[in-house]
């Protein structure tokens, strides 16, 4: 058997985690730190493990910068050489901690993955946003050479740390950052998207995390094609009583609360965190594989409430942790012009606790920092989505065409012939989805590495199978930017009575790029995601669609600043399988997919329909030239 450490969780390790940079991302700074490790009480009598990074020489007091994590704190500061994704802060002078949250590693406790605020297996009350307060009252209390001001970062489940901390925030605490924070993981983060179970995410983090406490414990998978190792379970059943992780706390919640419950909605960041109590700046990637609706919900969760001008956000060109990484010169194949990484954590994010944690300059920031992917430009927006969008409609159109232009009035019908019915008509496009030949979401072998990149992939690897529909536009005249959400509203029918749909926003280069050939004809997703058909009614409970019947379905596909260049086309997909990522939809209802049978799992006959009475769309924001101030 060979063991495959699934890359898919060390990309959710939170900024702390040193062992992932490679050596050379380690630098030395001018400041030398002295190493402590602290043991830190909280009110319940639990005791949390933590270590600090004091700069040494310093006689002015230093604010603390604070990162809370499961993934350990020995690993994150090994040594007393602070790791180089702090540099751009460390010019500015901080303690740095970071500590374990309780039950992982050297915390004592019991550790709950996306712990509720109100856990009733907890009856002493307490939670990660008491956990956060009490370090920080211990901290300013007792390490030396702190100003009493401190500071609140991370990503991932560390950023979802860093929002908690800002409910019932402590005194102490003036500024945080919640990156890439996993806000919702039902709804469109980590475990579950709009209902789709993202079963190698779910079930290699469960194992990860969970067999071992006080350390990690990578799935083996004995496949070089991970595709292969997944297809061979036929039910979730199967496969999670294969490898063991049925047992598992988090594998019992999915497979017990497949809906959008009480259960989910406790654990949802956004349902806590409501006003900005400090100053907040939210971190996303257009490209975050990961977490790319947390970011964007809990910035418009605060943002209702926001009435001293707390709340701002960042969005960038990054897969998950993007920003912390070197440069940033780049998206897969695809120059961005300039070091946005870099640029972040230098221009944005060094300036932001700067100013709240230093009192340096003068507080005059954006409501937003967006990166436009295609013009390859930063812009700031006094509002986000920007005030002056347009919204507008990009129609699904008879043979296999795009348009802003909705579909015309019918004309008179005629008879479907005989037999089987077509798979395009002027009504309808249809394919056969058959869960034993699921399409991949990424291309084969799938051997792990993969995982950081697959929103980039070049769409063509799928655009030929019979399963997968495709729509296109003529070549654009002229450039269009698009700013904000983009959400596909689906008309669709199933033969069966449960179906998935994927919808995917490609930017279609042209066929000779003479600067850089092989991105001719590239095929990059702008915007994608999945929903389980089964939640049409509402996320909280399960209703059978209808079979043979036209039925509308919402497909949030969450924001972006995209510009599509002249020459550029701009196509849809349409599809009903991701896998091994997303499980196999039986596509016969059954009260529970985690419980279906091998016999629950049919292939169906799907439909999309763009006519007049039905007219599936994308609904985007488009914004005008010239809008926003660039950079």
């Amino acid at each position: 058997m060979r063991l495959t450490i699934p890359l898919t969780f060390f990309a959710l390790l939170s900024a702390v985690a040193l062992t992932l940079l490679p050596a050379p991302a380690r630098a030395q700074h001018a400041a030398a730190y002295e190493r402590r490790e602290l043991t830190i009480p909280v009110r319940d009598g639990t005791r949390l493990f933590a270590i600090a990074l004091i700069p040494t020489g310093t006689r002015r007091p230093l604010p603390i910068m604070l990162v809370r994590t499961p993934f350990g704190a020995a690993g994150a500061f090994p040594t007393a050489e602070l790791p180089a994704i702090y540099r751009e802060l460390a010019a500015d002078g901080y303690i740095f901690v970071v500590e374990d949250v309780r039950g992982r590693f050297r915390s004592g406790g019991e550790f709950v993955v996306n712990r509720a605020q109100n856990d009733p297996r907890n009856p002493a009350g307490t939670n990660e946003s008491t956990d956060a307060y009490d370090t920080i009252d211990w901290l300013v209390k007792h390490l030396p050479g702190n100003s009493g001001k401190v500071g609140a970062m991370g990503i991932s489940y560390s950023g979802w740390l860093a929002g908690l901390a800002g409910v019932g925030a402590h005194p102490a605490l003036k500024a945080i950052s919640p990156q890439a924070p996993t806000t919702d993981t039902w709804l469109g983060d980590d475990f579950f998207h709009q209902g789709a179970f993202r079963q190698t995410q779910g079930l290699e983090f469960a194992a990860f995390m969970e067999f071992d406490p006080t350390g990690f414990h990578p799935l083996p998978i004995p496949d070089y094609d991970h595709y292969d190792f997944y297809l061979r379970y036929p039910t979730l059943d199967s496969l999670s009583s294969a490898t063991g992780v049925a047992r598992l706390p988090s594998w019992v919640g999915y497979s017990t609360h497949p809906a959008r419950d009480a259960y989910w909605q406790a654990k949802a960041m956004q349902n806590v965190l409501t006003r900005p109590e400090v100053p907040t700046l939210f971190v996303g990637g257009w490209w975050d594989q990961e977490d790319i609706l947390g970011p964007q919900l809990a910035y418009h969760t605060l943002e209702k409430a926001d009435s001293a001008g707390r709340n701002r956000i960042v969005l960038g060109p990054w897969v998950h942790r993007g920003w912390v990484e070197r440069g940033g010169d780049s998206l897969g194949p695809i120059g961005l012009g300039s070091n946005t990484a870099d640029y972040f954590r230098e221009a944005i994010q060094r300036r932001w606790f700067a100013y709240y944690l230093h009192g340096k300059g003068d507080g005059r920031f954006p409501e937003a920092w967006a990166f436009a992917t295609g013009e390859n430009t930063w812009h700031t927006f006094d509002a986000w989505p920007p005030r002056n969008v347009q919204p507008r409609n990009l129609y699904l159109r008879a043979n296999a065409r795009l348009s802003f232009d909705p579909p015309p009035a019918p004309a008179a019908r005629g008879t479907v012939p005989a037999g089987r019915v077509p798979a395009r008509t002027p009504e309808y496009d249809g394919y056969i989805s058959h869960p034993a030949h699921p399409i991949p979401y990424m291309p084969r072998p799938d051997d792990g590495s993969g995982w950081r990149t697959w929103l980039l992939q070049d769409q063509r690897f799928v655009d030929n199978r019979p399963d997968v529909l495709t729509w296109q536009s003529d070549p654009l005249a002229e450039d269009l930017t698009i700013a904000g959400g983009v959400v596909a509203h689906l008309f669709a029918s199933t033969s069966g009575t449960d179906a998935d749909w994927i919808v995917k926003l490609i930017d279609v280069y042209p066929d000779s790029v003479p600067e850089t050939p092989r991105l001719g004809g590239y095929e990059l997703m702008v915007n994608a995601d999945i929903m389980r058909g089964r939640y049409w009614k509402g996320f909280s409970q399960a209703t059978p669609i209808p079979a043979n019947s036209v039925v509308p379905f919402t497909v949030d596909l969450h924001e972006q600043l995209y510009r599509f260049r002249k020459g550029h086309r701009l196509m849809v997909q349409v599809q009903s399988t991701w896998f091994p990522l997303y499980d196999r939809n039986p596509q016969t209802f059954v009260p529970n997919i985690f419980h279906a049978k091998a016999s629950d799992f049919r292939a169906e006959e799907h439909r999309v329909w763009h006519t007049a009475r039905y007219p599936t769309h994308l609904s985007v924001l488009v914004l005008p030239a010239g809008s926003g101030e660039s950079h």
